[in-house]
């Protein structure tokens, strides 16, 4: 977009020079301050430097955006630099927990024999018995009420 611009005014620069060639030919008096000179075309001067300025402007803007595309990729490698470390910290974690959960399973193999299972099976029947005659207590306290 730049470069169709900077062309743009390029064009339309030489072609206003070549409408008015002689008008920016024509012999000026230019004071300096020190110094004065006779017979200097101002036109021609006064359109080379404002090509100048044209490409100036341009190479600064293509200047600014390179910065900005270099502050954008060092912001990339920033980030991609973090999501590397979170992923090997989560990583980590993941691998902490594991060896818990191996090391309590492991442990929890090693204590359980057989009678203690058997005794925990015995509490959990024993339990489901309790809650259903329960239940069936409450199912008949409800039918005499209800009807």
């Amino acid at each position: 977009m730049r470069t169709v611009v900077l062309i743009v005014v390029l064009v339309l620069l030489g072609l206003f020079a070549v409408l008015n060639t002689n008008a920016l030919m024509f012999p000026h008096t230019l004071s300096l301050g020190f110094v004065t000179y006779s017979g200097v075309p101002m036109g021609l001067i006064l359109l080379i430097v404002a090509a100048l300025l044209a490409l100036l402007f341009y190479f600064w803007a293509g200047l600014t955006g390179l910065r900005a595309q270099a502050d954008s990729a060092k912001l990339l490698r920033d980030m991609e630099a973090l999501r590397l470390s979170l992923d090997q910290q989560e990583g980590s974690r993941f691998a902490q927990l594991q060896t818990h959960l191996d090391e309590r399973f492991r442990v929890l193999g090693q204590g359980t024999d057989g009678a203690e299972v058997a005794a925990l099976h015995a509490r959990v029947d024993a339990m489901q018995r309790d809650l259903n005659v329960q239940l069936a207590q409450l199912d008949d306290y409800l039918k005499r009420k209800l009807g």
